[in-house]
């Protein structure tokens, strides 16, 4: 017996420093940062390209808090709005909202808003460019690897768009459905698959130029090098109409995504010239890194 008791004895003695090493350690932060840094070759948005297919760089920072809730800000060089009579070459989107898991964690839902602003767009031009700056709300649902989200427009004009024949109505109430697939291949491969559906309010077929509402889809498959995550994806739309380097303002059927550079010839003020389908497919590798 007495052997026994100074065998516990010595068994507690050497435990209690780890015991009061537990009791001193600080409990888990509910607050969660991240920072977040990528290069693009080429800076699409729901299938648009933002850089006439010109690279692009960007990066943004993460809050996260146990609940659920988090907010957060992103930004990346883009060249639209410059090449539409704006100016300014910096898109910059501020978003937040909550987040959770739910039946054991296989189901997944979020909700929150998000702002695009573009800083130094300047004043709206009458019939060719809206307020670039765009708020939209949104819902996703998701199951394991795949989620489904919707987004709203609650702006007066979504991304630079008029609607009506005369271009000269509000595109307030713009939506989106998407569906995303993103499947862990193991040994940091992955493959991701989407396909969405863009309908811009008011916009209409005329002519001249195509109604801008589209579906847009995209495969691809990433690697994580440790050293951040690159992907190589294929990305293509089905919007309407043609394009040609020449102005197509003047022909019948052109597409909305016929995008060109500001100018002015024979008086009229506009993108007159050197233009890009830029919702055509196209092939983008991507590099991301998160802190």
């Amino acid at each position: 017996m007495k052997k026994n008791l100074v065998a516990v004895v010595v068994a507690g003695a050497l435990s209690l420093p780890a015991t009061l090493m537990a009791a001193d350690a600080a409990p888990a932060s509910p607050h969660t940062f991240t920072a977040n840094v990528g290069a693009t070759s080429n800076y699409l948005f729901r299938g648009i390209s933002q850089t006439a297919g010109k690279p692009a760089i960007s990066g943004g920072v993460d809050y996260l808090h146990s609940s659920g809730l988090y907010a957060g800000a992103w930004a990346s060089s883009i060249s639209w709005v410059k090449d539409w009579l704006g100016s300014g070459s910096t898109e910059i989107d501020v978003y937040g909202g909550y987040k959770n898991t739910f039946a054991g964690g296989d189901w997944n839902y979020d909700v929150g808003l998000i702002r695009y602003s573009y800083p130094g767009s300047g004043k709206p031009i009458p019939t060719v460019l809206a307020n670039p700056g765009t708020t939209e709300v949104y819902a996703a649902i998701g199951y394991k690897w795949l989620t489904v989200k919707y987004s709203h427009a609650t702006s007066q004009n979504f991304v630079g768009w008029f609607g009506g024949t005369a271009y000269d109505k509000d595109t307030r109430g713009s939506t989106y459905l998407e569906a995303n697939a993103s499947y862990d291949l193991g040994d940091g491969w992955g493959v991701n698959g989407h396909y969405g559906s863009q309908k811009v309010a008011n916009s209409v077929t005329i002519p001249a130029t195509n109604d801008a509402s589209y579906n847009d889809w995209k495969i691809g498959v990433t690697k994580d090098t440790g050293y951040g995550v690159v992907g190589l994806a294929y990305s293509d739309t089905d919007a309407k109409g043609s394009c040609s380097r020449q102005n197509p303002q003047a022909a019948t059927g052109a597409s909305s995504y016929c995008w060109g550079t500001a100018g002015t010839v024979s008086g009229v003020t506009g993108p007159v010239r050197d233009f890009n389908d830029v919702a055509k497919g196209t092939v983008v590798l991507t590099y991301n890194k998160t802190f």
